[in-house]
């Protein structure tokens, strides 16, 4: 009888698919010179072709039409494997090629290899899929994610099959992975982040009814079998277990000729129970995800819902128990946790986090009596002063005397839902935890100005407010908080403290609107996460010799004067409000955050409050002093800056066919329209500018064409056709490919200047510290990121290392 239960717990899905579920990753053809085109590195053709709108590298003219050849001993090495510091290296001549051993010990030595991973969903169709990209190379433990515990994103991230780090981003509950979500620097992210953002993931999957109800069991039960899991379930002995089971929380229906003693059967019963939408609470909703607003209140009148989600919870734990049993192995687990529908997943991260971070002390039959202990409250006490502190907290002394009193008093738990979720750790994974963590400083701040900013809301991602006019604070996925990181720290999803701005109140919020970037540059796809390797590989297209001179180092001319430019400085900081209503986004359609579904009609009287009191959407822009003059820059785009993954060995030469053009910070503003993302013409009085590839000579910036006009208002997209921009017509022959290497050298308002820069026209960009990433393998990651613009900054040498 035991097939039937089988059948009945898959029809739960309304529909099937013919998705590959067997998870495993695809594999990548083999990269072979005779393969002809290779997604995206297609040989030269003999006569011009039509320009593509993606990004594809030409390939090297065929080996066998070369005369010589490399080192014939595949194990000799002709150089020291020492750093570069000129190319070709000593003892080697420039016509000389090598062969692949050879070359990849002197030109891939150190190096980070990207690929990407395109990888189905279970039950789910084809339409749907998620996207990854790993790196490895690089000789080191460096990464480009930022260290969890000194970022305080711990509770951020979740791994249901194993406790720990998630060693590869699919491994988590979350997706996008948040273990692998924020970059090294400030306001960047990584480049798994980057690709997961082109996922199509499906909408949350509808289940049936099962129709199987638990027993009914008051809430001194419940708390009293919660008290027994501490200790851990009891699957040694499997008659316990089943009595605890089926006599308490379940009803077996086949008690008497086969009972559901055996660990697959109980974990079928369970998730069959906890399948019925609309009875339990839906934690895939994000308007869920703070689970502690259903245990806050613990007077009568919340009295159902406390016990509704309690008996859930037992449940899920039960569930949770059994699956993590040591009875089980570690890919039975894991194959199972990618099979059940999401709703029972979210339902194991709550189990997970109450099993690992509170203990039940005392309890009786109402929610007065239940008493809690959280394991985390020391460290989380800790966590929230460092976080004030670093933050820079106006009212900072007070509110840690108000924190150090609540904690003598243990009452740190009764403020608010969100500070019961911060110091308990009952914190689901993804974006809550910067709200909550956020929302517990101002409720612990004495202070009264603190009662408006109650209204932030993860709901809401792109905001941030100003405090007793002292400074400002951002969320991390905020376009301003991305943009004016540099000159703030990134702690806990947030950037701050930030300048102050004149268009907000002394103690106001402000919700960020920015559109999405446009196509097909705002976006990586599919078919380049797959095709990454081959258009980053250090060594080129696929071949049999590699000749020395189609490779150079590159790097920034340092003894320049203009090396270390001082001449940029932040002079505003400019919110003007939207001229729509007040909680709405002007175009939904263009903004990256969903729009928040409507409530019931208020009464007039109280709509209009309502109105006044939340907070309004507003358009950022940011002007700049440079060399004296005020450049305005709209901060228009919702782009994303990836922290470069560090490489090792460094400097590594890049290949000819990676085309760049460097430009200083100073003179940024004169360059406009990219590689031609707005269409702009280069009219009759348009002049080339100066486009360079690995090995080129000419790296003229004063041929690129006046920018933004100096005193227009931040609000203003300059005319393009106007100002003889140069297209992509009169830029290295049309390459889109062509990366744009801002040096922005100096203060750190220069990298500011380069954020907002990319946000005014909408451009992406790979951001490289040359302390840990050289050059070449920066140029190399845009390609691999299909990103037109890399942001070169070295921390050392300016004396900004923290």
């Amino acid at each position: 009888m035991a097939e039937p239960k089988k059948k009945g717990f898959w029809s739960l899905f309304r529909s099937k698919s013919s998705a590959n579920k067997n998870g495993y990753l695809e594999k990548d053809p083999l990269r072979r010179a005779s393969d002809g085109d290779v997604l995206g590195r297609s040989k030269r053709p003999d006569e011009p072709a039509e320009t593509s709108t993606r990004r594809r590298r030409p390939r090297r003219t065929d080996p066998h039409g070369v005369k010589g050849k490399g080192p014939e001993d595949p194990h000799s090495s002709p150089y020291d494997l020492v750093p570069l510091t000129e190319w070709p290296p000593s003892g080697m001549s420039r016509s000389e090629e090598l062969s692949l051993g050879p070359a990849m010990q002197l030109i891939s030595r150190g190096v980070p290899a990207f690929k990407g991973y395109k990888r189905s969903i279970p039950h789910a169709s084809d339409h749907f899929y998620a996207l990854f990209a790993t790196v490895a190379g690089n000789r080191g433990d460096e990464t480009d994610a930022a260290n969890q515990h000194d970022s305080m994103t711990q509770l951020m991230t979740l791994r249901l099959a194993e406790s720990g780090p998630a060693t590869y981003p699919w491994e988590t509950l979350e997706q996008p992975s948040y273990s692998f979500h924020f970059g090294k620097r400030p306001g960047t992210i990584t480049l798994n982040h980057w690709v997961s953002l082109a996922s199509v993931l499906p909408p949350t999957i509808d289940l049936r009814d099962s129709g199987i109800a638990p027993r009914e069991i008051d809430l001194e039960a419940i708390f009293a079998r919660l008290k027994e899991l501490d200790r851990g379930l009891e699957d040694d002995d499997e008659d316990l277990m089943y009595r605890n089971l089926y006599k308490r929380l379940l009803k077996d229906p086949d008690k008497y000729l086969s009972p559901h003693k055996t660990l697959d059967k109980q974990i079928t019963d369970l998730i069959m129970v906890l399948s019925r939408p609309g009875y339990w609470i839906d934690f895939t909703n994000p308007k869920n995800q703070v689970v502690t607003r259903f245990i806050f209140d613990t007077s009568s009148a919340n009295s159902q819902t406390f016990h509704r989600f309690c008996h859930q919870l037992l449940l899920s734990l039960e569930l949770e128990l059994r699956i993590q049993s040591r009875h089980h192995m570690t890919d039975a687990k894991e194959k199972l946790l990618t099979q059940i529908p999401p709703t029972i997943q979210w339902n194991l991260a709550l189990a997970r986090r109450w099993r690992d971070n509170i203990r039940v002390d005392d309890y009786g039959s109402t929610p007065e009596q239940v008493q809690l202990r959280y394991k985390l409250k020391r460290r989380q006490v800790k966590m929230l002063k460092r976080f004030a502190q670093m933050m820079k907290w106006p009212n900072l002394a007070e509110t840690l005397a108000s924190l150090k009193r609540r904690d003598a008093d243990s009452t740190l738990d009764l403020v608010s839902s969100h500070a019961m979720a911060f110091f308990s750790g009952l914190v689901l994974p993804g974006p809550t935890f910067p709200f909550l963590i956020m929302n517990a400083l101002i409720d612990i701040d004495p202070d009264r100005a603190t009662d408006d900013l109650t209204l932030l809301t993860h709901g809401h991602p792109s905001c941030g407010f100003q405090y007793r006019n002292s400074y400002t604070y951002w969320t991390a996925s905020s376009i301003v908080g991305k943009v004016l990181a540099p000159t703030c720290r990134a702690l806990a999803g947030w950037v701050g403290p930030a300048r102050p701005t004149t268009d907000l109140g002394r103690n106001q919020i402000a919700r960020i609107r920015a559109r999405r970037p446009p196509a097909p540059r705002g976006v990586i796809t599919p078919d380049d996460v797959r095709s990454m390797s081959e258009r980053s590989d250090p060594l080129g297209p696929p071949t049999q010799v590699f000749p020395v001179k189609e490779y150079s180092l590159v790097s920034p001319d340092r003894d320049d004067d203009a090396y270390l430019a001082d001449l940029v400085r932040i002079e505003l900081l400019t919110l003007r409000p939207c001229a729509t209503n007040a909680n709405t986004p002007a175009s939904s359609t263009s903004l990256p955050q969903s729009p928040v579904s409507p409530s019931p009609a208020p009464s007039k009287q109280t709509a209009a409050a309502a109105a006044a009191k939340a907070p309004r959407y507003y358009d950022a822009s940011i002007q700049f002093a440079i060399d004296g003059v005020s450049w305005p820059l709209r901060l228009a785009y919702d782009v994303s800056f990836v922290s470069a993954w560090p490489c090792s060995d460094g400097p590594h030469p890049l290949f000819f066919d990676y085309v760049y053009m460097p430009v200083k910070a100073d003179q940024l503003v004169k360059v406009r329209d990219w590689n031609g993302g707005y269409g702009g013409g280069g009219g009759a009085g348009s002049r080339p500018a100066t486009a360079t590839a690995a090995g080129g000579q000419s790296y003229q910036g004063n041929n690129i064409n006046n920018g933004l006009g100096a005193g227009l208002g931040g609000n203003h997209i300059i005319n393009m056709n106007k100002t003889g921009v140069s297209s992509p017509s009169t830029l290295s022959g049309g390459d889109e490919e062509r990366v744009l290497v801002v040096e922005a050298f100096g203060v750190p308002d220069n990298e500011v200047l380069a954020r907002a820069w990319c946000a005014h026209w909408g451009l992406s960009a790979v951001v490289a510290d040359l302390g840990r990433t050289c050059m070449a393998c920066a140029i190399r990651e845009a390609y691999a990121a299909t990103m037109t613009v890399v942001i070169l900054v070295d921390d050392e040498q300016d004396g900004t290392d923290d």
